[in-house]
């Protein structure tokens, strides 16, 4: 058995988290049992959703345990296998433990091909975060040509992937970010207009930059900024409700009554997660990866280095540290 470190949930944060919740440990090396392989990271994930499982509550995914590893998505290497599929140094994906090498089954990994590109978009053009903006977008928000897209959060992860599908769909698209990196990001992107919500006045940029009003409203915030989009509903306009980080950290956070600005624009206004659309999974990353590959989509990736960096990368995204996908790259593969 070697030494080894794992970052665990030792405390539930009740608005913001920080290292008093989140620490690294010493571990043991875990062994594996039939059907188990042992993994070591090499691009670990971190999310805003994370928030949420580090809270006792009920929600569409089970709480992190106290004392015990937090997880997310990861890409993998196998050192060793007691699994049919799966064999000593081939790379793969799936929701790995924080923490140097992990134990996991093998049927909850995926096997990737290091020879088609480069791994870490599987953690976000190619992934999750890609999938959400694809689904999220297509299917809820139902884009046609000439309609008006706005999207908050747009420099993120899923943002930026909505940004630039939205204008493959034909649409004008105004993203909101917080900083004049963001907000150039944005215009590399192809954005019609952008807003800075740290610098300008978000209702008054609002009114002007959607002069004929929303017709989609991609959600990745809450909070203010979401609240001064509803006014400008246009008829049967969609809201694509896929985050709130706004209020993550604020328990009991109230925004506005809503119903009227629904019932007088007729809109319909859908909460969603990525799992919803397991089923149509491949339909998704085929799609993604053409439009990788026609150029139609590029990405952007802030990597910290490090395992023991994973927490402030976490923290990160709650000051919007991030310019589109946020991910720690642990090792090279071997």
């Amino acid at each position: 058995m070697g030494k080894m470190k794992e970052i665990h949930l030792v405390k539930r944060p009740e608005t913001t988290p920080t290292n008093e919740h989140i620490q690294l440990v010493d571990a043991e090396t875990p062994e594996q049992s039939e059907g188990e392989v042992l993994v070591k990271p090499l691009y670990i994930s971190v999310d805003p959703y994370m928030r949420g499982r580090m809270s006792n509550t009920k929600s569409y995914i089970a709480p992190f345990e106290l004392n015990k590893p937090l997880e997310g998505g990861a890409v993998a290497q196998v050192v060793e296998s007691s699994h049919e599929d799966l064999a000593q140094g081939d790379i793969v994906t799936g929701m790995i433990p924080w923490a140097e090498q992990a134990v996991v089954p093998g049927d909850s990994v995926r096997k990737i091909d290091p020879s088609l590109g480069p791994l870490s978009p599987t953690l976000h053009v190619l992934g999750m975060p890609g999938l959400t903006a694809y689904f999220g977008l297509t299917d809820i928000g139902q884009p046609k040509e000439g309609e008006t897209v706005v999207v908050s959060g747009a420099a993120g992860a899923v943002g930026s992937t909505v940004v630039q599908i939205a204008k493959i769909y034909g649409c004008r698209v105004v993203g909101i970010a917080g900083t004049e990196e963001k907000i150039d990001f944005l215009k590399e992107l192809g954005a019609d207009a952008t807003i800075n919500y740290k610098t300008e006045n978000v209702k008054e940029a609002l009114k002007e930059k959607c002069s004929e009003g929303v017709d989609v409203y991609f959600d990745n915030v809450g909070g203010d900024i979401s609240d001064a989009v509803y006014p400008l509903l246009n008829k049967f306009a969609r809201i694509i409700q896929c985050g709130a980080i706004a209020s993550y950290n604020k328990p009991g956070d109230q925004g506005p009554r809503m119903q009227m600005h629904l019932i007088k624009s007729s809109a319909l206004m859908k909460g969603f997660t990525v799992g919803d659309y397991q089923e149509r999974f491949g339909e998704g990353l085929k799609r993604l990866s053409t439009w990788l590959q026609e150029e139609k989509l590029t990405y952007k990736e802030t990597v910290t280095e490090g395992f023991e960096n994973v927490p402030d990368a976490f923290f990160g995204l709650f000051k919007g540290e991030n310019i589109g996908k946020q991910l720690v790259k642990v090792a090279d593969p071997e």
